[in-house]
């Protein structure tokens, strides 16, 4: 029964002291939420510890919440404040792995039969082109495309108006086909 609750219910159920409502609220949300995480910061480590602040700060504010939004939005607003205090604190944007012009260069010739064949390839182009592209392009990406948000959804989270959000994803779509065309 409590399966069938949506999140907004769930969250509300837990902030009353039902700790199995966040049990499933979290196993229905970890694994997208780490993997936007990871994406943004590019350090499984560094990942894994914005995302348990980000759960912390879900436990802190249980009794407080209310669902005047989706509580996927809340969530995702959370983890980008998150990653917003990290950016501030390393007073830079994320930098390219180390090893980004080397995977680069390994990259096969995009013209083979076997290239143009092969779907986990173009994952992996896709994947490489995702990480140059600016931070807030990336995100806006992949919250539309990942968590299937739309622009209001994403510009609540990021805090940026409606059409920011399709500018930031207008530029990185046009940045994603050139890079993928090439």
């Amino acid at each position: 029964m409590l399966a069938e609750r949506n999140d907004e219910e769930l969250m509300m159920a837990y902030g009353s002291g039902d700790a199995s409502a966040f049990e499933l609220l979290y196993a229905r949300h970890r694994g997208p939420l780490f993997r936007f995480m990871l994406r943004q910061l590019r350090e499984h480590a560094t990942a894994e510890e914005l995302y348990q602040d980000v759960w912390q700060k879900v436990i802190q504010a249980r009794e407080r919440y209310r669902p005047e939004a989706k509580f996927t939005t809340w969530l995702y607003q959370i983890a980008h404040n998150r990653l917003t205090d990290h950016w501030r604190a390393q007073k830079h944007r994320p930098q390219a792995g180390e090893d980004a012009m080397e995977r680069a260069e390994q990259t096969p010739d995009p013209h083979t039969p076997e290239r143009q064949l092969s779907a986990f390839e173009e994952r992996r182009r896709l994947q490489l082109a995702l990480e140059e592209l600016p931070q807030d392009q990336r995100e806006a990406v992949m919250l539309r495309l990942e968590q299937e948000l739309s622009l209001e959804e994403i510009a609540e989270i990021t805090g940026v108006g409606r059409e920011t959000v399709k500018s930031r994803l207008r530029y990185a779509l046009d940045k994603l086909r050139d890079k993928l065309r090439s």
